[in-house]
């Protein structure tokens, strides 16, 4: 039998998140080395994944299947696709970099302090999260697929409850009273969405007999399967419904600012460039290949809201005064973005969606760590207490502006990829979203360039006239993920070569096609 390449890239982790949660209390140094190893292992595996995958073999790859439950069908079944093994990559990627940027976040908060914060802990939590996510995006059985979608919950909740932004801490009840808040709303929002799904996953074995994503798309395909168009529809809401939460997609967005703003940078980017993908993955991967028929009748609406989330989230972006929450916001509006892609029901909407998800992920890595790294030196995420950081501190200033770019997705950056093939997909089946879509842009530009100026440049603030520049620390952190956006704004093929074929999969299974471009015949 093959070794189970996919698993592996699961367990691993979490074996990780075990080893490191048992390191005695006292060698906190130890569990943080331990917990990098292991992210680092993780990435390797995740490596081989990516290099095994041929783009032009069979719809899902490296398989495995074994019987779970077999008395209701469950199956511990995974498989992975071009978008599936890319977000993979991403997620086993940015994990070591989120170890490294918090890497005294769960340090205690003074020498001989009472008020311990379990580094142990920290550091497994952030190990657990990943391992559930990679196996949400290997799995194609239903109800393991649900398993971990809702199970990374609870590692998530202790993360943004238990380890809030020390800018906020000393001592400051009220901060704490605003990190359990956000905690709260996060986990009762996404619990609301889970039950939904849960009922939508029960309906759809009831109809189908079975939770096989392979068995029931084929059983569709082929006729043997036949869904009343009302129960469709239903079992599609409950899904999407679950995807919109994650996502997050307005107006089910509120939790995501209150989690972003009281986390720790690392857990903000945990949060926005690695778990928030799960929903639009599973849009792709679930909503579509179930339920065909569904999400084109739902797209009208869902391309509402997706230019309701890429406006709002960019204005609202624009009048923040806090740094991360104005970050949270942009990133409403980028989820904006990919939905709609992915909604546009075009090869090049649903490859710019992909793609979006990968280079938002290290887009906003990049500038939140950035972000962090600031805070943790000025004490205070509001933007009014800095300026002229660039005059002290140019190389922070210097990446927080590269990141910035990457976020209003400056051609040469990433991003611009992702962000054009969206809008091209989108104007050729729907050119008034588009056109619409496309102020989300220039608002991009306006939060982006403003929050520099009024952080970086002018007349140096007293407050940040003696801020250190990026340590080696940080800068291994943030120079690779700098190097990963320039490298694939000029050159996407890599990742394009792997998504392309899927995405054609997928357009195939709701029975689309690209609409022809309408060329005046030549006089």
């Amino acid at each position: 039998m093959s070794f189970p390449l996919l698993t592996a890239t699961a367990v691993l982790p979490a074996l990780g998140a075990i080893a490191t949660a048992a390191v005695p209390a006292a060698q906190r140094v130890a569990a943080k080395w331990l917990a990098l190893l292991v992210s680092l292992g993780t990435l390797a595996l995740a490596a081989v994944t990516l290099v095994r995958f041929d783009p032009g073999g069979d719809r899902y790859q490296l398989t495995e299947s074994h019987a779970w439950i077999p008395d209701f069908g469950v199956r511990y079944q995974l498989g992975v696709d071009g978008i599936g093994v890319a977000l993979v990559a991403l997620t086993a990627l940015l994990m070591p970099f989120v170890i490294l940027a918090g890497w005294h976040d769960a340090d205690p908060m003074e020498t001989g302090s009472k008020r311990w914060r379990p580094t142990q802990g920290f550091f497994a939590l952030i190990l657990a999260v990943e391992a559930m996510v990679i196996i949400s995006f290997e799995a194609t059985d239903v109800f393991l697929f649900y398993i971990f979608f809702e199970a990374m919950l609870i590692p998530m909740y202790f993360l943004i409850g238990g380890f809030g932004d020390r800018a906020h801490e000393h001592g400051d009840e009220a901060a704490a009273t605003q990190r359990s808040y956000a905690a709260v709303k996060f986990l009762l929002y996404n619990l609301v969405g889970g039950l939904i799904m849960l009922a939508a996953v029960i309906g759809l074995y009831v109809v189908a007999g079975s939770f096989s994503l392979q068995e029931i798309v084929q059983a569709r395909a082929d006729g043997s399967l036949h869904m009343a168009t009302s129960t469709e529809r239903w079992l599609f809401l409950g899904f999407f419904f679950a995807f919109a939460v994650k996502a997050p997609l307005w107006p089910l967005h509120t939790w995501l600012p209150n989690a972003m703003g009281e986390a720790t940078a690392p857990v903000a980017v945990l949060i926005t460039a690695v778990v928030d993908k799960v929903g639009t993955f599973a849009m792709l991967r679930f909503c579509l290949q179930l339920f065909p028929e569904a999400s084109k009748w739902a797209t009208p609406a869902i391309l509402v809201l997706a230019l309701i989330s890429i406006v709002y989230g960019a204005l609202v972006a624009v009048g923040q005064r806090d740094i991360k929450r104005l970050v949270a916001y942009a990133s409403i509006s980028h989820f904006g973005f990919i939905i709609l892609g992915i909604f546009a029901m075009t090869t090049q909407g649903q490859s710019g969606a992909t793609l979006y998800m990968v280079n938002h992920g290290i887009s906003t890595a990049a500038l939140m760590l950035v972000a962090g790294f600031l805070i943790s030196r000025r004490g205070s995420r509001l933007i009014a207490d800095y300026g002229g950081v660039q005059k002290v501190a140019p190389v922070l200033a210097g990446t927080f502006l590269i990141g910035g770019l990457a976020t209003l997705s400056l051609p040469g950056l990433a991003p611009f990829v992702s962000e054009f093939l969206v809008l091209v997909g989108t104007f050729t089946r729907y050119p008034v979203v588009g056109i619409i879509a496309t102020f989300g842009i220039v608002l991009a530009a306006l939060y982006t360039l403003v929050l520099y100026q009024r952080t970086m440049t002018g007349p140096v603030k007293a407050s940040v006239a003696e801020m250190p520049d990026l340590r080696v620390r940080e800068l291994l952190v943030v120079a690779p993920l700098i190097a990963l956006l320039i490298f694939l704004g000029v050159y996407p093929k890599p990742l394009t070569d792997i998504v392309n074929p899927a995405v054609q999969q997928t357009m195939s299974d709701v029975h689309k096609t690209d609409p022809q471009p309408e060329v005046e015949a030549a006089k």
